[in-house]
């Protein structure tokens, strides 16, 4: 059964979505953009910052539910620019042990707000608490 997941220690939803929702078994965020809790759009920092940005509030709701980036099976990153992928690669892979998650990154025409990237999530769920 679907369950919505929302936490304050990460960027409210600004539209017609949830931050995340699961199945108890599988997790899927939302699209994350560099926004701050306060919701402060980080689209003048580097690509870097933006990708901590990012992560940090996949984080922020994967703990909400228990887990951890240890648990995410996929993440898909919506790039701006497909020249911007070092940049966002040598950060992303800061992230991830040595067995990380299956990634697609793909660069779109636009990313909303005027983000460079956005990052996705589905993760393992069935150990999560509740």
């Amino acid at each position: 059964m679907k369950r919505t997941v929302s936490t304050d220690d990460a960027p409210a939803a600004v539209g017609a979505y949830s931050q995340a929702t699961t199945t108890g078994d599988l997790l899927f965020t939302a699209g994350q953009l560099p926004l701050t809790t306060d919701g402060e759009l980080l689209d003048d920092e580097p690509v870097a910052v933006q990708t901590e940005q990012c992560l940090a509030n996949v984080e922020a709701i994967l703990a909400s539910e228990g887990l951890g980036l240890e648990d995410v099976l996929k993440t898909t990153i919506y790039l701006d620019d497909i020249k911007a992928f070092d940049e966002m690669n040598e950060t992303y892979g800061a992230h991830f042990d040595a067995e990380p998650p299956a990634r697609s990154a793909v660069e779109v025409g636009n990313v909303p707000k005027g983000a460079a990237l956005e990052i996705e999530v589905i993760a393992d769920a069935s150990g999560a608490s509740e």
